[in-house]
């Protein structure tokens, strides 16, 4: 019976949103900028058509789609099998999945840290869980090391988290962030600071190169390095739809977003365009 009634309110909600005329986004603070200039640009060239773009964080925009508060949700990471499992039990199908662009997860650190240019995937392990307290030992001044990191439900601090950290915990003593653009300020005016973010983010900080092994050249996070993959910090970036409401209005902006126009924002605004075989003709 509960099924039968979550599944009525998924398709009364479809035909609300329908007649709203409105496409509500929300979820990861990394692909915010980006998914507020396409809509931005989207609204210009289709008036009549509203869309609402709102951060917080990829683990609320899962929630949110799963209370069905959002059509689309925006996320720095793949979604989980209990977030499948629960947007299954609500609406009856897993969420349609859509690639929409890819970053190289950069690393940052201060502008005034000169010393410091490239880090191995096993010295930022360190940094990043405390092993390693002191720039002196990854070639640095003799200074303390600040950890700046992002909240829990960030899909980046849970890909950072999988990805460099091997599933360690981040040091007790790292400061968290409450998106993006708060961790670089706060690397921008801490000399002897790290973060990590989007490559869409870079702007008052330096980010590092990262070599996949200590004494291995470090590379840089470009696009050529991003697309080959040779950048060892890549990922996609990702929206999930409701496969309910991926019809008329949603479809038709999913659609622009992964094809020519769209990508052509995607690397206006810092990230890079998706490989040609994935997106939209």
């Amino acid at each position: 019976m509960k099924s039968k009634l979550a599944l009525l309110a998924a398709t009364l909600l479809t035909a609300a949103n329908a007649i709203a005329g409105t496409i509500s986004v929300k979820g990861s603070d990394t692909l915010v900028v980006l998914a507020q200039k396409w809509a931005e640009v989207y609204m210009s060239a289709h008036p009549g058509q509203k869309i609402q773009v709102t951060g917080g964080g990829t683990g609320t925009g899962f929630a949110a789609l799963q209370n069905q508060t959002t059509d689309l949700c925006n996320a720095s990471r793949k979604i989980k099998a209990k977030e499948i499992e629960q947007c299954v039990k609500v609406f009856g199908k897993r969420p349609t999945e859509y690639k929409v662009a890819l970053d190289g997860l950069s690393v940052y650190v201060s502008e005034s840290n000169s010393k410091v240019t490239s880090l191995s995937l096993e010295e930022l392990e360190g940094i990043f869980t405390g092993a390693i307290k002191n720039w002196k030992q990854v070639g640095g001044d003799d200074a303390p090391i600040t950890v700046y990191s992002r909240e829990n439900s960030s899909g980046t601090y849970e890909f950072f988290k999988e990805h460099v950290l091997k599933g360690k915990d981040f040091a007790s003593g790292a400061q968290t962030m409450p998106g993006t653009a708060a961790v670089l300020q706060a690397v921008s005016k801490d000399k002897n600071g790290i973060g990590y973010g989007g490559a869409a983010y870079g702007a008052g900080a330096k980010h590092l190169k990262v070599s996949t092994a200590k004494g291995e050249a470090g590379i840089e996070p470009s696009e050529e390095n991003v697309l080959s993959g040779k950048y060892p910090i890549w990922r996609y970036l990702y929206v999930y739809v409701n496969p309910a409401l991926d019809k008329g209005e949603v479809a038709a902006y999913l659609k622009w977003i992964r094809g020519e126009d769209g990508q052509k924002l995607v690397k206006d605004v810092g990230y890079y365009p998706l490989q040609k075989n994935l997106r939209s003709n």
